[in-house]
């Protein structure tokens, strides 16, 4: 089984309500305060209560700033905050294709070069904290595929430090250009410019495959609106790849030779392919003809997302043709189980062949996370979530 994180913008998405539904969804806070500390932006602290909205229970986020701050920042200076951090190598990549999304959008609206774009809001303590934050909580939850349906913008009119601006503001609709969104919502900015930035780059917009939820939790907003409750839903749970028959008709392997791409480049390719539903995807070096050394990318599709990871190795390498052809392949039953270790709570996923339970393995972002909490080395995380693992029989 996959991880899938399905959102629901109910009452829209900001980044504080994403951070705020992933610490009532189980996002170890701690956890997320560790990394966020690294970013070397004092003067902030997370102040997190309970709310409800139209009777629902959840979170609410505040990023709280103390002392005196810059009145603006330029997308360079953001970026060098984020490549000094400690976060790690995909959250930081992560945060920076956010902020690069969030500036080009600015410069399309005022028409300048990126170069020169000064946040404003989006380069306060707060939403650097909420960008940072989002890529963060992706890291600590394993990045598993994420989908949210096309949220409604809102309507009506907002004040930002550019005067009033109709709803959606231009910035948004320029982050979401090419995005499905659906129009209407409640009266007011039910979508920011790091709400935007969340759904543009780090999801899929549209309707998720069957899953079981496994667990919730609720973001709530500041603001109250009359027709709805100011809510992010967001759900994590498990989709249950389809059996494979015997011929191979229902999983595809695709792969391109390259001979002109750098390592990122298909770093970037192996995201994008498992963005587009692949259920696996890896890169191996080869010697190609006259001696060259290259890559061949190769990732596992089922038949319907074939075409979209097809066009996703495109897309993000030099290839200019994919091969795909038909693979069959024997599949475990498989899922996870939470297990109590001294460090803290860490997911073990097994393997079930024949009704019995043949491999286990924690999960490795689990335990980087709970090694780096305690200031233990991995090995002995690793080692106590397998040990914690067989004392409970599983």
């Amino acid at each position: 089984m996959a991880d899938l994180l399905w959102l629901e913008p109910v009452g829209g998405i900001a980044g504080d309500m994403f951070l705020a539904a992933a610490l009532d969804l189980g996002v170890p806070r701690a956890a997320l305060e560790a990394a966020l500390a690294t970013l070397g932006v004092p003067g902030f602290r997370l102040e997190v209560t309970r709310k409800e909205s139209s009777g629902i229970a959840g979170t609410h986020l505040d990023v709280r700033v103390e002392g005196p701050q810059p009145h603006a920042r330029a997308l360079a200076d953001i970026l060098a905050l984020v490549a000094a951090s400690g976060l790690s190598p995909r959250a930081r990549e992560a945060a920076e294709r956010l902020f690069r999304r969030i500036g080009a959008a600015e410069a399309r609206v005022h028409g300048v070069p990126v170069e020169q774009i000064h946040f404003h809001e989006v380069g306060a303590v707060d939403s650097i904290v909420d960008v940072c934050g989002a890529a963060v909580v992706l890291d600590l939850l394993g990045w598993p595929r994420v989908v949210a349906a096309p949220p409604e913008l809102g309507k009506g009119m907002v004040k930002t430090a550019h005067g009033f601006l109709p709803v959606p503001p231009p910035a948004v609709l320029e982050i979401l250009r090419g995005k499905p969104v659906r129009p209407g919502g409640p009266p007011g900015e039910a979508v920011t410019p790091t709400g935007a930035a969340i759904l543009a780059e780090l999801c899929e917009l549209g309707e998720p495959p069957a899953f079981t939820p496994r667990q919730v939790g609720y973001g709530v907003g500041t603001a109250r609106w009359p027709d709805r409750p100011n809510v992010l839903r967001m759900t994590l749970g498990a989709v249950a790849e389809a059996p494979v028959a015997a011929e191979g008709g229902g999983l595809f392997e695709l792969s391109c030779n390259l001979d002109d791409a750098s390592g990122q480049l298909a770093a970037r390719a192996l995201e994008e392919a498992l963005a587009a539903g692949a259920v696996d995807a890896w890169v191996a070096p080869v010697t190609m003809k006259k001696g060259r050394p290259g890559l061949v990318v190769q990732a596992l599709a089922p038949a319907a997302a074939r075409d979209a990871v097809a066009r996703a190795l495109v897309r993000e390498t030099t290839t200019l043709g994919v091969r795909m052809h038909p693979v069959a392949r024997l599949e475990l039953e498989r899922g996870w189980r939470e297990v109590e270790t001294s460090y803290g709570r860490v997911r073990v996923k097994f393997g079930v062949l024949d009704g019995a339970v043949v491999q286990a393995q924690p999960e490795h972002d689990d335990c980087l996370a709970r090694a780096r909490e305690h200031g233990v080395p991995l090995k002995e995380v690793l080692a106590a979530a397998l040990a914690a693992w067989r004392a409970a029989g599983a």
